[in-house]
């Protein structure tokens, strides 16, 4: 099999487990199987992160979740492997071929920056992250957690031009396709999802209302419990006053967790009927949504920092000395480091709270349980890592913008793509050793996938392929995630209800079949989907 080919196509307590044991095995392509959808995204999570976890923790709750599940430990995600592309192939059942979204940073030839007021040429980058918050460094983002908008300073967005008028463009106005939310709403449903940026605004579709109740609180935002509520038995964890380190979330282990505790709250008032800002139930049951779920970050954080917070007394119980805290201890994957084991522990708890919720309320025998990951990390084994420099990117003929983290993404200057073209892969040839590259794809291997970037207006000039275990850092992270490695594409992807017999399916499938099979088992038709329809996405095997 060429090269190429084979990078695109390779391969809370516990769970108490008599609570799911009942409902009826699931049969039938085409009937209503389930009234809800759980969906949870645990970023990071490699399949054999979950078959290690389940066996070396056998009454916990994702081994109880396994017993009545179908395990796919052949799961690809996106290449890219980014958080967008990652998400937005369960939620379109497209990848960026027909999305359009190849990073949460990327370039588009078409737009125009932001503050330009489309005056002068197009070409900028689409920057969807925590830069275009009002406030990053308010849990909040300077807005109204539940109304995404307030959160999002149009300031801060590209601009586009048309019908002579010049706009900001909004994360749900970049995507090209339909969501799983737009259909399901059209259908009658309610929906619902909690993420890491208010750019997640983005999963609404290009309608802008997909998402009847998107939470997405800020990752990046300084740690601290203010406005937390108490979902963990443990009072260490808010005992440390309202601001607990002043830091970003992401730097310690505890801190990225109580940023995600803020998402599995929401998620749990809604099983309980309610929105996810609704703490005190004042404003009536509005109904358990059709679809709902969160991301969490806990061991996407646990793989990549190798240390914790200094600042946070209990990081610095969980860790110490000169050794990392975070990553692996082995190269498979089966002992994670303290950070990276109490992060699995973390989410493994919180999945548990949801199910119990389910349960309490009557709703798990008729709720779909659905855990996969938008991405992994790379590498694994920590023998691998390289630490390179990307300022050589900066010198390619007729650059525009790159973005990388173990992949490299280049798009050249819409005025010089012709012109500079062959003098720009060439430039790239010649310095792939030191900029740790393997394989430099090119229109000729780009076209096929995602469209020829002379004719399309996101695909990158040029995609790196770089050797396993790169990142492109100067700092500390002992793994990253964006690249086609199997760590980075191979990720834990889990279907779980009491009615379904335990199997594993070994078949090559990937995320965005998610898609296809929210629908189907909801009674929809997949082919509502516009990046189902146009990349032929079927449903996950032997759910239909």
């Amino acid at each position: 099999m060429p090269k190429l080919k084979q990078l695109m196509c390779a391969g809370a307590a516990a769970l108490v487990a008599t609570a799911i044991l009942t409902a009826p095995v699931i049969a039938g392509p085409k009937s209503t199987r389930y009234q809800h959808i759980l969906l949870i995204s645990v970023d990071g999570m490699h399949a054999v992160d979950l078959t290690n976890y389940v066996a070396a923790h056998p009454v916990s709750t994702l081994a109880g979740l396994a017993t009545h599940g179908i395990q796919y430990p052949a799961a690809l995600t996106t290449g890219p492997s980014d958080s967008f592309p990652g998400l937005l192939a369960q939620v379109t059942g497209g990848t960026s071929k027909s999305a359009g979204v190849f990073y949460d940073v990327s370039y588009d030839r078409k737009l125009f920056a932001p503050g330009s007021g489309c005056v002068g040429s197009p070409g900028t980058v689409p920057a969807y992250d925590e830069s275009i918050d009002v406030n990053k460094t308010e849990f909040n983002a300077g807005g109204t957690l539940g109304d995404v908008l307030t959160q999002i300073n149009p300031a801060n967005l590209p601009m586009t031009s048309a019908g002579g008028t010049c706009a900001p463009l909004y994360p749900h106005q970049f995507v090209k396709v339909n969501t799983i939310f737009e259909v399901i709403r059209a259908h009658g449903g309610q929906t619902a999802w909690a993420d890491k940026h208010p750019a997640y605004d983005i999963v609404n579709g290009p309608s802008g209302t997909g998402v009847q109740d998107l939470f997405t609180p800020e990752v990046n935002s300084n740690d601290t419990t203010a406005g937390l509520t108490v979902f963990t038995t443990d009072p260490a964890w808010f005992s440390l006053g309202n601001t607990v380190t002043g830091a970003d979330t992401t730097t310690g282990y505890h801190s990225v967790a109580r940023n995600d505790l803020r998402k599995v709250h929401a998620v749990l008032n809604e099983i309980n009927g309610y929105r996810s800002t609704d703490d005190t139930h004042s404003g009536g049951s509005v109904g358990v949504p059709t679809i709902m779920g969160m991301n969490f970050q806990s061991v996407s954080v646990g793989q990549k920092l190798r240390d914790g917070n200094s600042t946070d007394p209990l990081d610095v119980g969980t860790c110490g000395g000169a050794d990392p805290c975070g990553g692996y201890l082995d190269a498979v994957g089966l002992s994670p480091n303290l950070g990276l084991a109490f992060g699995l522990d973390f989410v493994d708890s919180q999945i548990g709270a949801m199910v119990q919720a389910l349960q309490a309320n009557g709703l798990l025998d008729s709720t779909l349980i659905i855990i996969s990951a938008k991405h992994g990390q790379s590498p694994i084994d920590l023998s691998l890592r390289i630490a390179a420099s990307d300022s050589l990117y900066a010198g390619t003929p007729g650059i525009a913008a790159y973005t990388t983290d173990d992949v490299g993404l280049v798009w050249l200057d819409p005025s010089m793509q012709r012109s500079q073209y062959r003098a720009a892969k060439q430039y790239l040839i010649d310095n792939m050793g030191a900029l740790g590259i393997v394989q430099l794809l090119d229109k000729s291997d780009l076209g096929p996938l995602y469209g020829n970037p002379f004719g399309n207006n996101r695909t990158p000039d040029f995609i790196a392929i770089t050797e396993h275990g790169l990142i492109y850092t100067s700092g500390t992270k002992l793994a990253e995630h964006g690249g086609f490695a199997h760590d980075d594409r191979n990720v834990a992807l889990l279907l779980s209800n009491p009615g379904i017999i335990a199997s594993i399916n070994n078949a090559s499938v990937e995320t965005r079949q998610i898609a296809s099979t929210i629908l189907s088992v909801l009674g929809i038709n997949p082919k509502e989907l516009a990046g189902a329809r146009m990349e032929n996405t079927k449903p996950l095997p032997g759910t239909y």
